[in-house]
């Protein structure tokens, strides 16, 4: 049964911690940046500081019910919607930009897709640039929790295969506990791996500033950057060295992570197997790239081998991060690296797309198809990690991979009666809803020439395709909302 207060109560903890995120960077612009942006943040922090306390004390006799599927479907969608708009206050009144391109660029922070509407990052306050950082720092953990913790027992999509990678809590019967005891251990393993991209990313040449700011947003597979020319600021092929591993981390699911921490075994990693196949397809993709790039004369053998693992690591993670000029790379680049986009990274991870362990299951539904044919009597099970995948999952991803291809084709028709091209629209499309961020065409540098129209388009996409598209269409069926 949906309980509409229980959800109310629950939006009061996302809007409490976005008001306390936003205070601390008032105090950290007035102490430690001095770009005098207090103001802003603290304008907006205040309200946000009161109304959850005011909530909860007007319900103080209400006791927090259960939380249902329902309840918790309901919660991770508005979590994402309210935080987006709470977020785009300050870069509103900051940049004096409009509600639209504000929330925009707050959801696509908060989603970890790193689409932008803005151009001179270089020249903007630090306090800023940091703030827009954390947002996704902190939207790539959410996602972690809400993936490994909630997906796994409503089966959206078929992500109950997760069940047997996550950490022991995960696989409790009650909701609030297995979420309760696995923030516990996403959050240390989380923060540990910031805290080494941190430390990798100073001694590879970024100032302290930076390698913060980069480190939350390659953990998060975000791709914000505090400069126009992303990774390539420096000129670092060892920083993009560095960056391919700590965005292939973020990629690897965070469950994989802990049981590494605990067994301290890199084994794990290798046994899983789609933590396996996805290292496999990153190296065969990157190869394959620069191979081409070395033909046609873009690079030579040690650049292309370079740019291109970084570029595809950037696509496949949904990170996002940018060092070569794309434009110039021979034709069909955009499109095989956009394609790369949609096979997205590991369940359990802050990555986007389809996920490998989705694309395993579909390319061993072809397998077994071709193989019936030869021998239509044989009963022919389908494994993954060792275990027999059941039908219910098998129709899960099936339903999953049919409201990606249909959202993808509406959501491009859609934006081209906003007056965008068919590439651009496409691109576009693939940028927020595979959550990855650059995109191809007109919005090749930044997603300024879209409409308002299309602009609350994309930021829909956003959500929907971060929320893995059945989290949200479930909303719209009449059947949630009855009693």
């Amino acid at each position: 049964m949906l309980n509409l207060t229980n959800t109310l109560l629950l939006l009061s903890v996302p809007v409490l911690w976005m008001g306390l995120v936003q205070l601390c960077f008032g105090l950290l612009s007035r102490w430690v940046f001095g770009d005098e942006l207090m103001a802003a943040f603290l304008e907006s922090a205040l309200p946000m500081l009161l109304a959850p306390l005011l909530l909860v004390g007007s319900a103080r006799k209400k006791r927090l019910a259960a939380v249902s599927y329902r309840d918790a479907l309901l919660f991770a969608t508005l979590t994402w919607v309210v935080s987006g708009i709470l977020g785009a206050i300050p870069i509103m009144r900051i940049l004096g930009v409009s509600f639209t391109d504000a929330v925009f660029e707050s959801t696509s922070a908060l989603t970890t897709t790193g689409a932008t509407i803005l151009i001179g990052l270089d020249g903007m306050p630090p306090t800023f640039l940091l703030y827009r950082q954390f947002l996704q720092w902190m939207g790539g953990l959410g996602v972690v929790i809400f993936v490994v913790a909630v997906l796994p027992m409503l089966n959206v999509g078929g992500m109950r295969l997760l069940r047997a990678e996550t950490p022991g809590p995960v696989k409790d019967e009650k909701l609030s506990p297995r979420i309760a005891h696995t923030s516990h251990y996403l959050w240390l393993v989380y923060v540990l791996i910031t805290v080494l991209c941190t430390l990798a990313f100073y001694w590879g040449g970024m100032s302290f500033y930076d390698a913060v700011a980069h480190s939350f947003t390659a953990v998060s597979t975000g791709g914000f950057s505090t400069h126009d020319s992303s990774m390539w600021f420096y000129q670092s092929h060892l920083l993009l060295a560095l960056s391919n591993v700590f965005m292939l981390l973020g990629a690897i699911s965070f469950a994989l992570h802990f049981g590494f921490l605990r067994t301290g075994k890199l084994s794990v990693y290798w046994r899983n197997e789609e933590a396996r196949v996805f290292l496999l397809a990153v190296l065969l993709l990157s190869l394959l790239l620069a191979g081409w790039l070395v033909v046609m004369g873009r690079y030579d053998v040690g650049e292309a081998l370079s740019f291109a693992l970084f570029h595809v690591a950037s696509f496949i993670t949904s990170t996002g991060f940018g060092a070569a000029d794309l434009s110039s790379w021979p034709a069909g680049t955009d499109l095989f690296l956009v394609t790369v986009a949609y096979l997205g990274g590991c369940a359990g991870s802050t990555a986007g797309g389809n996920k490998i362990i989705r694309d395993i299951v579909v390319f061993k539904m072809f397998q077994r198809q071709l193989r019936q044919l030869l021998h239509p009597r044989a009963a022919i099970p389908i494994h993954y990690n060792g275990a027999v995948v059941d039908s219910a999952v098998r129709n899960a991803v099936m339903a999953f991979l049919f409201f990606a291809a249909v959202t993808g084709v509406v959501f491009t028709m859609l934006l081209m009666l906003t007056g965008l091209d068919v590439w651009t629209a496409f691109t576009a499309v693939a940028a927020c809803i595979n959550v990855l961020g650059p995109g191809f065409g007109e919005v090749g540098s930044n997603f300024q020439p879209v409409s308002d129209a299309g602009t609350w388009l994309l930021s829909a996409a956003m959500i929907i395709g971060r929320l893995e598209y059945l989290t949200v269409f479930a909303l719209l069926l009449p059947a949630f909302w009855r009693y």
